[in-house]
């Protein structure tokens, strides 16, 4: 990570540097290297390593630069509010959209208005490149829609994107859906900035 930081994000580092590490790794399902002060997380299969002490974050993964790099003002900041604000509950078992979270209504629109549109018109004429993409995302596929992967953006946190191919009468379309216990998980600010970097994956 380089000196820009983005908004919140030292604030999630010195909050972080102040937890127990046992706690966190139980509630996030991280693992912390208490010789080096650092822990080690799984985002869509890469593992990253953080160390609060020096709020600084890598990975040795090829792909694990993309995240660092393309899409690091979304993975920066929503994996070290992962770290901070997950606990170690269950999923609810029910997939929501992100309307349905309170405050998603209005939050996820305007500047907040999610990529899905993009993602559907590329992969409508070749929905077995979706899953495949899914699958390089180390995603399971779902039986929703005609085509859906659940990814796993953090390990507490599972994400659905599904396809439907556009027809005469519909036009393609991509939508992503949340366990309902994310609400328990994380604040909606960070939620979207999880399901923007799980669409952009995609693109």
């Amino acid at each position: 990570m380089g000196e820009n930081r983005i908004p919140g994000e030292i604030t999630a580092w010195d909050e972080l540097s102040r937890l127990d590490p046992a706690d966190v790794c139980r509630n996030t399902q991280a693992t912390y290297d208490a010789s080096e002060g650092v822990y080690m997380l799984d985002s869509f299969g890469i593992q990253f390593r953080f160390s609060p002490a020096n709020k600084e974050m890598s990975s040795n993964s090829e792909r694990g630069t993309a995240y660092l790099g393309r899409l690091g003002y979304f993975y920066r900041l929503s994996s070290v509010w992962y770290l901070v604000k997950a606990r170690d509950i269950q999923p609810a078992g029910r997939l929501v959209g992100p309307s349905s979270l309170s405050g998603g209504q209005l939050f996820f629109r305007g500047s907040h208005v999610l990529p899905l549109p993009a993602v559907a018109a590329k992969y409508n004429d070749n929905p077995g490149a979706f899953t495949e993409r899914g699958g390089q995302l180390s995603g399971v596929r779902a039986s929703y829609g005609d085509e859906a992967v659940e990814l796993r953006p953090f390990p507490r946190i599972p994400v659905t994107l599904l396809l439907w191919r556009g027809d005469n009468e519909f036009q393609p379309r991509a939508d992503i859906l949340f366990d309902a216990a994310i609400e328990k998980q994380l604040p909606l600010d960070i939620i979207w900035s999880v399901a923007m970097m799980s669409v952009l994956s995609f693109m």
